[in-house]
């Protein structure tokens, strides 16, 4: 996967497609409706989402655990503190510190909930009428703390059965601080106002997508990132570069190794001629050179890049193995995008 700035216009509607491949959420990329006034940006779309979503969860109920307590209290209840009871002569009250579980809502999953809403209704992209929801929703959570968000913080949170419609929510959240929130500059306000067009996170969802893609609709088939070793002998082989595949197919007793790279310009150009990206090439030939199986065929490599200036169909034998490089073309219609990606694989 490599990233430099694509001039390609992607629909907003097919970057929040993409993100629902990636998040394992095809359930939502089915149900939202996304109108015309949508079309602008994707925050204000997910922004809109999720307070749609806030609006369902609020009438359920916020999700509770188990959490230790500590208060000064005339009702004797858990385990009695005696050194701080001691302390403070709480005795002298007929109260005692005492330390018991309770359910609460205040826990982690909410509070990255709350700490998105909050940062949101600061933020200058977002806009009036998306603004107004949250001041709407956002009084609901008034009992449950602020926290800092970061990126380890979202690793912290656990999705389970008893509360899987936060999953998507988090998901969202998540999205939004990365490409959004913790980015409050002005130079940066401008860089994210185009996110499908020249930002790094485009080039990782768009590697992302291609391998969950696959995943799902490939159902019988092996998909994945994987390692592949360097076919090599001498000094220590430690020292050789890793070589870690962006989306690895086992089908048919086919290995296809696809290797995704979002460029501004699909092939790189001479005085006199236009050719593929030469590192891109070598990158993908040593996938397919070093990979050894002896229950499949030879790998085909594929590069594949979002369509800018022109379509690719190219195909090649390189030293006895099979090369190919395509483009897909992510502003059309998504079923048109749906069935080039299951042709590139056939």
């Amino acid at each position: 996967m490599s990233f430099s700035n694509s001039s390609n216009k992607i629909p907003v509607k097919n970057i929040y497609y993409m993100l629902c491949y990636v998040w394992h959420r095809l359930d939502e990329k089915d149900e939202v409706n996304i109108a015309r006034e949508d079309e602008k940006d994707i925050y204000n779309l997910l922004a809109r989402i999720l307070m749609s979503r806030l609006k369902l969860l609020i009438k359920r109920g916020f999700y509770k655990e188990y959490a230790s307590i500590q208060e000064n209290t005339p009702t004797i209840k858990g385990r009695i503190k005696f050194p701080e009871s001691l302390n403070e002569l709480t005795f002298k009250q007929a109260k005692m510190y005492c330390e018991f579980d309770e359910l609460s809502h205040d826990v982690l999953h909410n509070q990255i909930i709350k700490t998105t809403l909050y940062e949101l209704m600061r933020h200058q992209l977002v806009n009036e009428k998306t603004l107004g929801d949250i001041k709407k929703i956002y009084p609901y959570f008034q009992e449950i703390q602020m926290i800092r968000l970061t990126k380890r913080i979202f690793h912290q949170v656990r999705v389970h059965r008893t509360n899987q419609q936060y999953g998507f929510l988090i998901d969202i959240c998540k999205f939004l601080f990365d490409s959004l929130l913790m980015r409050k500059d002005k130079d940066s306000l401008e860089r994210i106002t185009d996110f499908n067009q020249n930002t790094p996170e485009m080039a990782y969802l768009f590697e992302g997508f291609i391998r969950n893609f696959y995943k799902k609709e490939l159902s019988n088939s092996k998909v994945g990132s994987e390692h592949i070793y360097w076919q090599a002998s001498g000094d220590n082989l430690s020292y050789l570069p890793r070589m870690i595949t962006d989306t690895s197919i086992e089908t048919n007793g086919k290995k296809i190794i696809i290797d995704t790279k979002f460029y501004q310009t699909t092939l790189s150009s001479n005085l006199t001629s236009e050719k593929i990206i030469s590192e891109n090439l070598y990158q993908v030939f040593a996938y397919v050179s070093n990979f050894k199986s002896p229950n499949l065929e030879k790998a085909t490599g594929i590069l594949l890049y979002p369509k800018v200036d022109q379509e690719l169909n190219l195909s090649y034998i390189i030293l006895g193995h099979p090369m190919k490089i395509f483009t897909v073309d992510l502003s059309q219609k998504w079923q048109d995008i749906h069935n080039r990606l299951l042709e590139i694989v056939a």
